[in-house]
């Protein structure tokens, strides 16, 4: 099976799961409930939030491996990622600026998700055999709801998400992303990294939040100045861009520049989905982290964990939004290199004009109007002259009309016939496509970071900030995974993991980046809905606790909350 037809298959897969309304719905409705039935605590304990990670209730002789701020730095390590510089770019490439709306409520919702599931994973913790703190969601599944199958389930979708999170998609942007700014090759980038994930790791939880909680704050500033200077270089163009954002919500995104337009459901589920992607609220990853806290009480981690949702989406996700809605970058075509999974050929000359309502129902997945132009996939032999398409055929790449298109084979133009089965080339091998078309992910806000102050440097900022980000997700997401290990066969087997960890880390640096995505949302959907259900179930648990909590802090600290 080729690339293509894998990515196709992993696709479907995707759309039953994560990709479908109900796994969104599932996901909002359980931040909304309790959202609701705690009386909105993601206001209410903000404040609180802040001052127990600032150290002010702090209790001396409290079990645990990391302080607050630790596990709250490795949490986010975990998070602050690819979601945030390619994950943003990826959703308003499909949806269009209504999709960062869906990403904004999709945090201020798991504020109280993640406060719930925090709270709870650190409640039922155990301590492994190492005397290191073990804890998430199969945890509170196995010693309180005694539904050890679930957590068993939890803690296999926690090892494979561990590879389509935090593993895969990390190093894929990282390495696309110093290919595209500085030339380095993808298998150079996989190799270095490797070496250093595996020294970091073999640290265990320790030597984790140690780097860390010094990397996170660093590169959160670095990226949020460069971000900061597109957006004040244009700055006539911010009150537009947060228009266009809150506009587009129950219209969909209309056709803009090279942008063919989203409906309303997909922004939706786009945006839900790449919030989630981006800061992982109801997936049961956090509270692995955040089980190695210092905590006397439980609940006060789960105040801690308010914060996350807030910084990694609220905030440096609606920067990122910002810099390239403002930039105007993102929906104007760009020179670059053709990604098989991307492209598709079709019959005949197809332009917005004429075909712009079929292309519209095509790729937001509608059957076609039987009043409109219709559109068909390309079979047969392309015929190509010194790398120009002779044949009466459109290409269409990231979901726009392809542009000055160029055909090599190897180092030179190439001459001859290609076959085409469906829209797909039969065999790519050695064939490059290239011109210009719209861009996302990664190599999107590169090129808008490029608008700001420091000019063309800007996209260093970005490589940079990318490998920061992504590598220490990379950091956090181990200790998930091996955890998750540690609950199903015990402490001796973490190494093995940690070596096939490294060795998948290293692979991913030259896969194909969508291939990698639609795996990533599998993968979070198979971790998020045991991990949901649970939460639920225990409901009265949490009330309970945080009631219970009230009454600890006024107790030790005389204070009320």
């Amino acid at each position: 099976m080729d690339l293509v037809r894998l990515n196709d298959l992993l696709a479907t897969i995707d759309g039953y799961i994560g990709g479908s309304s109900w796994f969104v719905f599932a996901l909002l409705g359980t931040g909304i409930f309790f959202t609701f039935y705690l009386k909105f605590p993601q206001i209410r304990f903000f404040k609180h939030a802040i001052d127990v990670v600032r150290g002010k209730f702090d209790e001396p002789g409290a079990k645990g491996d990391t302080s607050h701020f630790q596990s709250l730095a490795t949490a986010l390590s975990g998070t602050v990622g690819t979601g945030n510089i390619a994950g943003v770019a990826f959703a308003i490439h499909l949806g269009g600026p209504a999709a960062l709306f869906w990403m904004l409520v999709t945090a201020a919702l798991g504020m109280t998700t993640k406060f719930v599931e925090v709270t709870l994973s650190h409640k039922y913790r155990e301590f492994a055999e190492d005397g290191t703190a073990s804890g998430g969601p199969m945890y509170y599944m196995k010693n309180k709801l005694n539904m050890k199958w679930m957590a068993a389930l939890f803690a296999v979708a926690a090892i494979i998400s561990s590879f389509g999170t935090g593993n895969m998609p990390q190093v894929n942007s990282i390495a696309a992303s110093l290919k595209a700014t500085f030339g380095i090759e993808e298998i150079v980038t996989g190799a270095v990294l490797s070496v250093l994930l595996g020294l970091i790791i073999l640290g265990g939880i320790k030597r984790i939040a140690a780097v860390t909680e010094k990397l996170v704050p660093v590169m959160a500033i670095i990226y949020v100045i460069g971000a900061l200077s597109v957006i004040v270089m244009n700055y006539e163009n911010i009150i537009p861009s947060f228009i266009s954002i809150f506009a587009d919500v129950f219209t969909g995104s209309s056709a803009a520049g090279g942008f063919l337009g989203a409906s309303i459901a997909y922004a939706f589920n786009r945006g839900v989905n790449r919030g989630l992607f981006s800061n992982e609220a109801g997936q049961g990853s956090a509270p692995i982290a955040h089980a190695a806290a210092k905590a006397e009480h439980p609940v006060s981690e789960g105040m801690v964990a308010i914060l996350e949702p807030f910084i990694d989406t609220v905030i440096i996700c609606s920067i990122t939004g910002l810099t390239l809605l403002s930039s105007g970058v993102w929906n104007e075509k760009h020179r670059n290199d053709f990604s098989y999974s991307d492209m598709i050929i079709m019959e005949g000359e197809i332009n917005r004009e004429v075909n712009g309502t079929a292309l519209f129902e095509y790729f937001n997945g509608y059957e076609m109007s039987l009043d409109v132009m219709p559109i068909s996939e390309f079979t047969g032999k392309l015929s190509v002259e010194e790398g120009i398409i002779k044949t009466d055929a459109t290409v269409l790449h990231a979901r726009s009309i392809a542009e000055d298109v160029l055909i090599q084979k190897g180092d030179v133009l190439f001459t001859g016939t290609i076959e085409i089965t469906d829209g797909r080339l039969e065999d790519s091998k050695g064939f490059t496509f290239s011109g210009k078309s719209l861009v996302h992910s990664a190599p999107l806000t590169a090129i808008a970071f490029n608008k700001g102050l420091f000019g063309d440097y800007g996209q260093y900022i970005v490589a940079i900030g990318l490998l920061l980000f992504a590598f220490s997700t990379a950091i956090s997401w181990s200790y998930y995974g091996g955890r998750s290990v540690t609950y199903l066969f015990g402490v001796k087997y973490v190494n093995y993991y940690r070596i096939i960890y490294v060795i998948g880390f290293f692979l991913a640096a030259i896969i194909d980046t969508t291939i990698v995505w639609t795996f990533a949302g599998i993968a979070i959907a198979l971790m998020t809905l045991p991990n949901l259900l649970g939460i639920f179930l225990l409901r009265k648990d949490m009330k309970e606790s945080i009631t219970d909590y009230k009454n600890h802090v006024e107790s030790v600290f005389q204070k009320k909350i």
